[in-house]
């Protein structure tokens, strides 16, 4: 995919994004856009990283998680500002587009779910159980050890 067609999904995506948090968590319009245009620079700088051929082994979405990190640390002059503007948008609203691409990409490879037939139900039961079992296990450990619970 070219450079200019990813920063524009990007973009249309946030405005999705947008929508979807002003909707369902009231929150308004343009400051869920203000919120989403940063991580929008955030995403884009870390694809842009990904793309030096020194760099290029590693996946995106690391480079992403290094810029994301290193703009809400305190190393970073306006961390504050950051970390208070993208705080009013809601995970779901993240979630939901990305979901809906995935389930698109998953779409596309129906002849290959057809060939692991339902072998894929005891795997995939066995992955979100797992998952969900070992995050609330880390979620609990966490907040016991802040002394939130």
């Amino acid at each position: 995919m070219k450079i200019l067609e990813t920063i524009f999904l990007l973009i249309l995506v946030a405005i999705i994004m947008a929508a979807g948090n002003t909707i369902g968590y009231q929150i308004n319009f343009i400051d869920s856009l203000q919120a989403l245009g940063i991580l929008v620079i955030i995403s884009i700088m870390g694809f842009l990283i990904s793309k030096f051929p020194v760099f290029k082994k590693l996946p995106v979405i690391l480079w992403v998680s290094v810029v994301a990190a290193l703009t809400s640390s305190s190393i970073f002059p306006y961390h504050n500002m950051v970390v208070e503007i993208t705080d009013q948008v809601s995970l779901l609203a993240i979630c939901t587009p990305v979901l809906a691409y995935a389930g698109l990409a998953i779409g596309k490879d129906l002849a290959l779910f057809k060939r692991i037939s339902w072998r894929i139900i005891p795997v995939s039961l066995a992955v979100f159980s797992g998952t969900f079992i070992f995050a609330a296990l880390i979620a609990q450990v966490t907040l016991h050890w802040e002394g939130i619970i």
